[in-house]
């Protein structure tokens, strides 16, 4: 099976020469360049954007991180000089650099790392390589964030390309949360109940920026990912009489929802709004306060797809990550994290049919690695994570040869002062265990 690149390069090279004629169809043929373009669009402008994919219409905010040009000889270099260059630098370094790549992360790029997970796990799996120098992440900047928190303070966490960020994390930003905050103790006060319980609990999704987490950190809150949210709800509630849940309001209605959690106690805060768009007595009234905030890739998916994957394919098994909206998990047979999505395939012993809602490039790799079963992605049209997709085998040559050169690029450094309290939500999460 082709690759998700090598898929999005063919059909606009169709679309191009066959028109309306062409098959299948991607959501952007922007895709098909070399990330440094939009880098050096971005530069042009002197706005960032998340570039072309599924966030392509989220507004980036303008302290979001911007790519220098990569060098010319690597914009240059075909695949397969890329990969030469690649594996001679990881030879060089040997156990002094250790290569990280999410799920989502392209074919192209996953093939160089040591590891592939998601971001916490990658994160657990850098602290396996205490002696690396340099942790390589091949995600997004919140993932890299949370690797340098966890990792030693001499170990360098790289992102190959500062683009490569997440909409939805940018969705909720610590002074539009502590705006939030505010507003909800005013409201709530902050003494505890009879039972001991505050008032509010901060929890922060795992796709959050590190100075959310340490928000949470400090406020008594707790970080969650999507296989333990439901766990950690549990554990916010047993301290709180309600949760502030941010940024994704899809994971945190879709687990408070399967809890017991009545949707008219789940308000949603709008920060651009008095109150969030809500009256105080609905406030009082909440168990659960969603965030505004939503991932694009998952927000693609609809019930409409799940009825026409039933109705082509009868007895398919529908897989759908959290993230999707409440509508789509309704409708999915399963809803879990990418671990969950890759576990349930790898247990299934007879020849299945399995739709899946999550991003492309996981759904391409599965449905590779087990070929005895049909797999496919329930969003007919090749829209790959935007942010994701900015790193490119190009910027993974050219870290991994500074490296060898001795030179430090693209470093993903925390405050100090944000790790403390980002890294005590990160412990509370990492005890909290389903």
């Amino acid at each position: 099976m082709s690759s998700v690149n090598t898929a999005i390069q063919l059909i606009t090279r169709e679309q191009a020469e066959q028109g309306a004629t062409a098959k299948g169809s991607t959501c952007s043929p922007a895709l098909a360049k070399g990330p440094w373009d939009y880098d050096l669009a971005e530069a042009l402008a002197g706005i960032p954007a998340y570039g072309p994919g599924a966030s392509s219409a989220d507004v980036a905010p303008a302290a979001t991180p911007r790519q220098g040009q990569l060098p010319e000889e690597y914009k240059l270099a075909s695949d397969a000089e890329l990969g030469e260059r690649i594996l001679a630098a990881k030879a060089a370094l040997g156990d002094r650099a250790v290569i990280l790549g999410h799920f989502y992360q392209r074919d192209e790029v996953i093939q160089y790392a040591d590891f592939v997970g998601d971001s916490f796990q990658l994160a657990n799996a850098a602290l396996t390589r205490p002696d690396a120098e340099a942790i390589v992440f091949c995600g997004v900047h919140f993932m890299a964030e949370t690797a340098d928190i966890l990792s030693a303070p001499e170990q360098a966490v790289i992102l190959p390309n500062l683009a490569a960020g997440c909409s939805m994390a940018d969705m909720a930003d610590a002074d539009s949360v502590a705006e939030c905050w505010e507003q909800l103790e005013e409201i709530f006060g902050t003494e505890p109940d009879a039972e001991g319980r505050v008032p509010v609990l901060p929890v922060t999704y795992m796709n959050s920026s590190a100075a959310l987490k340490a928000f949470c950190g400090e406020h008594g809150g707790i970080v969650c990912t999507s296989s333990n949210a439901r766990t950690v709800l549990e554990w916010a509630f047993q301290r709180a009489q309600r949760v502030l849940f941010f940024p994704d309001q899809h994971l945190g209605r879709n687990t408070a929802k399967a809890l017991g959690v009545p949707l008219e106690q789940m308000p949603m805060w709008n920060p651009r709004r008095e109150l969030g768009g809500n009256d105080a007595q609905a406030l009082l009234d909440s168990r659960v306060i969603l965030w505004h905030g939503f991932c694009s890739v998952h927000k693609r998916f609809n019930v409409g797809q799940i009825e026409k994957a039933r109705k082509d394919f009868p007895g398919v098994q529908v897989i759908v990550h959290p993230e999707c909206p409440m509508e789509v998990v309704d409708a999915a047979d399963s809803a879990g994290s990418t671990d969950f999505i890759k576990k349930a395939i790898a247990a299934a012993t007879e020849p299945t049919t399995f739709a899946i809602g999550t991003e492309i490039n996981m759904v391409n790799r599965l449905a590779a690695e087990y070929p005895q079963h049909t797999i496919f992605c329930l969003d007919p049209v090749i829209c790959p994570c935007s942010t994701m997709y900015r790193i490119h085998p190009g910027y993974l040559a050219w870290v991994l040869e500074e490296l060898v050169a001795g030179r430090v690029v693209n470093r993903i450094t925390v405050a100090e002062s944000v790790q403390d309290h980002a890294r005590t939500a990160l412990e509370r999460m990492l005890a909290a265990r389903p």
